[in-house]
């Protein structure tokens, strides 16, 4: 046997890439020595000498700066508002290209083409404007966002950053009972919580990974941004000066989000002292080195492993229900259609929380994804409120182009700013969409811990919308 002849040199150049490394061989004298004064360049650069003047090339000054007490945060925090920005400012045009295509010719096109083939009202109904354009929607509205986040996230993750991130937040979650690596799924959560379900994988301690788990529908997911700006824009940026209504209202959604995260921490914090009692886990984490990222290989980690298959599970869930929302709008009890009785049984509860009983009834029709809780809203208002000529029918979700037609179908509702200031909170802390829910009851095998990932975030926005309701009404008896 030759060991030299032997060696698998392809595997070891494989190694070394992959570990930010360089693969080196010395077939001969002079090819060893070039090796040596290379190891010999290295240890100049890394191995600090008693008396030497300190050398920091850009790699560690880098590292200082990104992982500072100082400077680490602010950073941070700046890094991912840019991304969030990048994603929600780069998904307008290719969902409004979408929306065009799916929602409004592709729905038309299929209408055309049942009635062509004959087939009754109720099919084509439930087919065209249930099924159908329920699905388009949630693909038009999560495709895009997805699309742009992941590869994003998968930069910073392939640059080196993301582990940065990591060790910036690991005191701050062990200090509240969770892993330092929940920073990592807490992230990847705001691209898509099904997603960040799938990250904590990363947690080896089961304890540790299960309040990751549970407290990850609390990162303000993608699905929910559009309601959050639409609803910010209209009610908390409509208060303040012309000049200053954009910035008031991303202040507004800026809040939302950091509540989330203190949300985080503290239910992390209750969780580990009492249903997961148990010392946070120390974990050695070694910095990789900063490297050029892989874009071909991000872009089919993100768009392949991550946007289509999260989207593929959300389009199974969708159907049904674009199939119970039109039901629901077109099966009448009494002459009246099922989902008015439905709102009008939710409305004291919901009137109870700052809500009503229309945005409680399309969180629960629209579970499978939040990208469709704010057209759900639009139909069952014009449905329950008797507005003519607003809409495309009863069933068909829709939505708005004017800002003032947004906010005068709201206030026909009888919306107010509790209204609006609950429902930005509601949306925050509620229970997971169905594609979460299933992911979780695949990751953790418990339909127990399913569940009660399901009710918690729920039962805490329940609780924090009535404490906001009741206070909001003591003040103004002041």
């Amino acid at each position: 046997m030759n060991p030299s002849a032997d060696l698998d040199e392809d595997t070891l150049r494989d190694i070394a890439g992959q570990t930010g490394g360089r693969y080196f061989r010395a077939r001969d004298r002079e090819e060893l020595e070039t090796i040596y004064a290379e190891a010999s360049r290295l240890a100049e650069r890394a191995v600090d000498r008693e008396g030497a003047a300190e050398k920091l090339p850009w790699e560690r000054a880098l590292d200082r700066l990104l992982t500072s007490r100082l400077f680490g945060f602010p950073l941070m925090l700046l890094l991912l508002a840019v991304v969030f920005w990048i994603t929600v400012a780069g998904a307008n045009v290719p969902s409004a290209w979408l929306s065009a295509l799916l929602v409004e010719h592709g729905h038309a096109w299929l209408r055309g083409l049942g009635e062509a083939a004959g087939l009754p009202a109720w099919l084509l109904g439930l087919l065209c404007d249930g099924a159908y354009l329920a699905t388009a929607w949630v693909v038009a509205v999560m495709l895009p966002p997805m699309a742009i986040f992941f590869p994003l996230f998968t930069l910073l993750e392939d640059f080196g950053y993301l582990p940065r991130v990591a060790f910036n937040l690991d005191g701050i979650f062990r200090r509240v009972g969770a892993h330092g690596k929940q920073a990592l799924s807490m992230t990847m959560g705001w691209g898509c919580n099904a997603a960040g379900v799938i990250a904590t994988r990363i947690i080896d301690s089961p304890r540790e990974r299960l309040i990751a788990i549970l407290t990850n529908n609390f990162s303000l997911c993608n699905g929910r941004w559009p309601t959050q700006i639409l609803i910010s824009s209209l009610f908390i940026g409509a208060l303040a000066p012309p000049a200053l209504a954009g910035l008031v209202s991303a202040a507004a959604v800026v809040t939302v989000a950091l509540t989330g995260i203190a949300l985080t921490f503290l239910t992390a914090w209750f969780l580990s002292r009492t249903w997961l009692r148990g010392e946070a886990s120390s974990f050695s984490l070694e910095l990789p080195p900063f490297r050029p990222p892989r874009f071909l290989r991000t872009l089919y980690t993100s768009l392949i492993d991550r946007t289509l298959f999260v989207l593929g599970r959300a389009v199974l869930f969708a159907l049904p229900a674009g199939v119970v929302i039109w039901l629901l709008s077109n099966l009448e009890v009494a002459g009246t259609p099922l989902a008015v009785h439905l709102a009008g049984w939710l409305e004291p509860f919901g009137l109870l929380v700052g809500l009503n009983g229309v945005i409680l009834l399309a969180y629960v029709v629209a579970i499978p994804a939040n990208e469709i809780v704010v057209p759900t809203i639009l139909m069952l208002t014009a449905l329950t409120a008797r507005l003519g000529g607003v809409g495309s029918g009863a069933g068909v979700l829709f939505e708005l182009d004017d800002p003032l037609a947004y906010r005068a179908l709201f206030e026909a509702g009888g919306w107010t700013l509790l209204t609006a200031v609950n429902l930005m909170l509601f949306s925050l802390v509620h229970n997971p969409c169905s594609t979460t829910i299933f992911t979780i009851y695949r990751e953790t095998g418990s339909v127990k811990w399913t569940t009660v990932a399901t009710l918690l975030p729920l039962g805490m926005g329940f609780l924090l919308c009535f404490l906001v309701a009741q206070l909001w009404r003591l003040a103004a008896l002041f």
